[in-house]
């Protein structure tokens, strides 16, 4: 299932979900980088009392509204993590199973929670209760000049996706700022609702993204700002589509999917964009939140005119395609480099992670292997997240459109929806059961012989604040290990197999040949792959417990090592 400026609300016997964007928290001042920065007054001490997550990831026995407070973090699509006045607040795109989220009655859309240690979450209300006025306004005066009949609100079908919130200090005041995406789906030509029967030989209408800020987010006051972009075409007005097979977009730019960062110097830059032909750059006022620049009517006759006015293209999976499986940009800054995760390929089953970088913010992004994902040169590596089962439990699936944000201690996190596998427990509609992921990442080595040159990579087991009580030796790592080869499988999960590290330093069963551990770097050497090794939690265990894991990649490896030890 593909997210496009056609329908992608699926129902499954009054089961729905929708699908949408992602997020990237940090706490971000003028000049910050994407880094949380800490007010002189706040503590920096994460030390929380340990204890182990008893909520069950199958949440569908409380899946109903009136259980919202025991939700933890079901329902979670799209999350965008930042930190403000003591909190971490979340906030997704409009989806849950069974659609329990339209029963709010204040805050409706992007509806969010907040959580002090990042393992415990509460509800709290999103910035919007309505589609704001402005949105129907712009549509209709860009219909107008394409010589279109308006179309009346109530007419309208509107989708809610992926927002992006970071914590920013301009003109002397720190606030959240929030950019969301609002999507109508209705055909171009007749403005009717996007349905089969309704099909004119157009393509749907555009997304919008808007902005909106708070300085009260524990009670939904958010101030919306308006409009700051939306889809745009080198089309012209030739909004035609020869059949619905056809899938040579009308768009260039698909508005949704947004994320934002503050560069080093100060300057601030909205990424957007999904499947269609790429990601866009737009310069963004830091004050008001808009471009910089006036961006005039979204279609021309040519890329290169369009480009010039909604935004340069800085990466595609394919430069030839319009209709690509990339989509979520997520965007950090970290040691000289500029990382853009993205998310491929469609949300139920097959999602799964990949990052590129930059040392400007205007690319070249490249993979690992050096290929150049801003002139759209084949699949980048390397894999982040990848749909996955360890020997007990069910694993997941469709584990992306992730944010990337650091705690206060400066540690690098992951966070995202997984899906169940569909069947879980008899269920026909449990995929469409999505609970929030909050995974460390590590920053892994490219090969034994550039132990300087490091990619980010999602841990395999979920954060539950375990401490750190004792550095891992290597007669911990001695003993029975269930390993991942986390590869491109499309829409199926990667298995475990058994991988045993023996005290003479062989293995055997999943890998063979020699192992070895820095316990300083916490780097152990699989062969010619450096894999990092932390303390998590394993979740699959009855009764859960504290385990080690791995996460690390190689980069000719095209694919990740998971791992967790189990004996």
């Amino acid at each position: 299932m593909k997210k496009t400026l056609l329908s992608i609300f699926v129902l499954m016997a009054g089961c729905g979900f929708v699908s949408c964007d992602d997020d990237e928290p940090s706490g971000i001042k003028t000049g910050g980088g994407n880094k949380i920065e800490i007010d002189p007054e706040d503590e920096v001490d994460e030390a929380y009392d340990f204890k182990i997550p008893t909520y069950q990831d199958d949440y569908s026995a409380i899946a109903g509204w009136a259980n919202k407070d025991k939700w933890n973090l079901a329902n979670v699509h799209d999350p965008s993590v930042a930190y403000y006045d003591g909190y971490y607040y979340m906030y997704g795109t409009d989806a849950s199973y069974g659609n329990e989220h339209d029963k709010a009655t204040r805050g409706k859309h992007f509806q969010g929670k907040r959580s002090k240690d990042l393992v415990n979450w509460e509800w709290v209300p999103g910035p919007l209760n309505d589609a704001p006025s402005w949105v129907v306004t712009k549509l209709n005066e860009i219909r107008e000049t394409m010589k279109l009949e308006p179309i009346e609100k109530q007419d309208i079908s509107f989708g809610y996706w992926a927002p992006v919130v970071r914590r920013i200090t301009v003109d002397g005041q720190t606030k959240l700022r929030m950019y969301y995406s609002i999507v109508i789906d209705n055909y171009i030509k007749s403005g009717k609702r996007n349905t089969p029967e309704n099909y004119d030989g157009s393509w749907t209408e555009r997304a919008f993204i808007g902005v909106c800020e708070s300085t009260d987010p524990a009670n939904g006051n958010w101030k919306d700002l308006g409009f700051v972009t939306c889809s745009s075409s080198d089309k012209g007005m030739d909004y035609s589509r020869a059949s619905q097979s056809n899938w040579d977009g009308y768009f260039f730019y698909n508005a949704i999917d947004p994320t934002y960062i503050v560069t080093p110097e100060g300057d601030h830059y909205l990424i957007h964009g999904s499947w269609h032909s790429g990601f866009a750059l737009l310069k963004i006022d830091p004050s008001s939140g808009k471009p910089d620049h006036e961006l005039g009517l979204p279609y021309a006759d040519s890329t290169s005119d369009l480009m010039a006015r909604y935004g340069q293209r800085i990466g595609t999976r394919n430069s030839s395609s319009r209709w690509q499986g990339s989509e979520a940009p997520e965007i950090i800054y970290k040691d000289g480099y500029y990382y853009l995760f993205m998310a491929y390929d469609g949300l139920d089953v097959p999602y799964n992670t990949r990052v590129v970088r930059a040392t400007s913010i205007e690319g070249p992004y490249y993979d690992i292997t050096g290929r150049n994902f801003t002139n759209g040169r084949g699949d980048c590596y390397p894999i982040v997240s990848h749909p996955y089962k360890f020997s007990k439990g069910y694993g997941w699936v469709g584990i992306s459109h992730m944010c990337a944000f650091q705690n206060r201690s400066g540690e690098w996190f992951y966070m995202s929806q997984g899906r169940l596998p569909v069947n879980v427990g008899g269920n026909a509609y449990s995929n469409a059961i999505m609970m929030g992921h909050v995974r460390r990442i590590v920053w892994c080595p490219a090969s034994p012989d550039e132990l300087d040159n490091l990619w980010p990579i999602a841990l395999p087991e979920r954060y539950a604040h375990c401490t750190e009580e004792k550095k891992i030796t290597s007669e911990e790592l001695v003993g029975t290990w269930e390993h991942i080869n986390l590869k491109y499988d499309y829409a199926k999960q990667d298995v475990s197999t058994t991988l045993t590290l023996k005290a003479d330093g062989t293995m055997e069963g999943a890998l063979s040949g020699k192992w070895s551990y820095d316990a300083e770097k916490k780097y152990l050497t699989l062969g010619n792959v450096v894999v990092c090794v932390e303390r998590e939690l394993d979740w699959e265990a009855s009764p859960r417990k504290v385990t080690i894991v791995y996460a690390g990649t190689e980069k000719s490896l095209n694919a990740t090592y998971w791992g967790k030890k189990v004996d």
